[in-house]
């Protein structure tokens, strides 16, 4: 809209048409040259780095889970149970004669799994996942029982209690039977509190670490130069292509200056150009900046198909000869006509898709194209197979 308002007042306007053209033609070069102005991409530090202890824990722990309906463990099969159960009556008190073989249903033994997010305090509840370990067919309807969180040095700290919600239901009825998601694992939702707070070095330190997700030396000179601009030279250094230290302003509050550090936005550097083939489903992604050299490309499918006839010869009335049965065999080879596909130098992403699509290559085939191209230097990216 205003590139038509600008033009329609200069054709409007009283001046020699020599002029008039003249104008008109700068306009259009700059107007055009504004247009092509792109705004550069840009994320915020914390999207492509961490800060260096400031992390979650996780936590893990074994319990009990009761009030199934029938569907817990089979006792019998499953010792650890009928151990756990012994052990928690005992701890409460209660004495079982020696000998006593317990054949309970509603129990199931269970492995419960949480995350301790950094900064938690004494008193806040988290998320846990309620796991069957043994053969429960289901944890619908269960209740877990008191269940300490240890982390990976042997302490607690959280405990785990409450009622499960499984997503999954399931049915069975006169040997048929019905299911839908998964019905031996459950969630509680702010089913564990936090007993024990993991101690923080943020404040303790002269200096901060950020740690980029990616490791890049270009990205982290970007990031680098970012943050001497906005809190003055020296503030920042890499260590490497991954590590970055910062030096906070003296007598600032760390707190305030790591919210003003992780919004800062930073224009990171192309990424390196990566095809990532999944050889067990055929999957096959690449990024944009994925470019060839000059190659021909051919492709065609050979189908061998072997078909066996069994023959029965039967011997004449009255002989002494036996039946034999045989075989006949009848191989088919078909081939489809092969296609050739030049690819150009310098082709980005969707040429190569679609020049691969016009051949009719299949993900599978994609995967030995792929190869083969990366073994003729023509693929100007780095071939990952997971």
């Amino acid at each position: 809209m205003v590139k038509i308002e600008i033009m329609h007042n200069l054709l409007n306007t009283n001046i020699p048409s020599n002029v008039k053209n003249w104008l008109v033609k700068t306009c259009l070069l700059i107007l055009g040259g504004i247009t092509l102005i792109q705004p550069a991409y840009a994320e915020r530090l914390k999207d492509l780095a961490s800060i260096q202890g400031v992390r979650s824990n996780q936590l893990i722990g074994y319990g009990l889970v009761v009030g199934l309906d029938g569907t817990g463990d089979q006792t019998t099969q499953t010792p650890f149970t009928v151990q756990s159960i012994i052990s928690m009556m005992q701890q409460m008190g209660v004495s079982l004669p020696p000998g006593t073989s317990l054949q309970l249903k509603n129990v199931a033994a269970v492995m419960v799994t949480s995350s301790l997010p950094a900064f938690a305090q004494p008193g806040q509840t988290i998320d846990i996942t309620v796991s069957s370990m043994g053969n429960a067919k289901s944890l619908r309807g269960g209740t877990l029982l008191m269940t300490p969180l240890k982390g990976a040095d042997g302490q607690i700290y959280a405990m785990a209690q409450g009622n499960l919600v499984v997503g999954g239901v399931g049915a069975a009825a006169n040997g048929a039977q019905a299911q839908i998601n998964h019905l031996s694992v459950g969630r509680i939702s702010s089913g564990a509190t936090v007993e024990r707070a993991i101690p923080s070095s943020i404040g303790l330190t002269d200096n901060v670490i950020l740690e980029l997700k990616e490791s890049d030396f270009s990205t982290a000179t970007i990031v680098v130069d970012a943050i001497n601009r906005r809190f003055g030279q020296n503030t920042a250094f890499a260590q490497d292509g991954r590590v970055i230290r910062v030096l906070p302003p003296i007598n600032s509050s760390r707190v305030a200056f790591l919210a003003a550090l992780e919004s800062i936005n930073i224009s990171p550097s192309a990424t390196t150009a990566k095809v990532i083939i999944n050889a067990r489903t055929g999957s096959v992604v690449m990024n944009q900046a994925v470019t060839l050299e000059s190659c021909a490309v051919s492709h065609g499918n050979l189908t061998v198909v072997i078909s066996t006839t069994p023959v029965i010869s039967q011997p004449g009335a009255l002989s002494t000869g036996q039946t034999v049965a045989a075989a006949r065999s009848q191989i088919e080879i078909s081939k489809e006509p092969g296609k050739v596909v030049q690819l150009n130098s310098g082709a980005n992403l969707s040429d190569v898709v679609k020049a691969l699509n016009a051949i009719g290559a299949s993900p599978q085939d994609l995967l030995a194209i792929l190869q083969a191209m990366k073994s003729a230097g023509s693929l100007r990216a780095d071939l990952e197979v997971i």
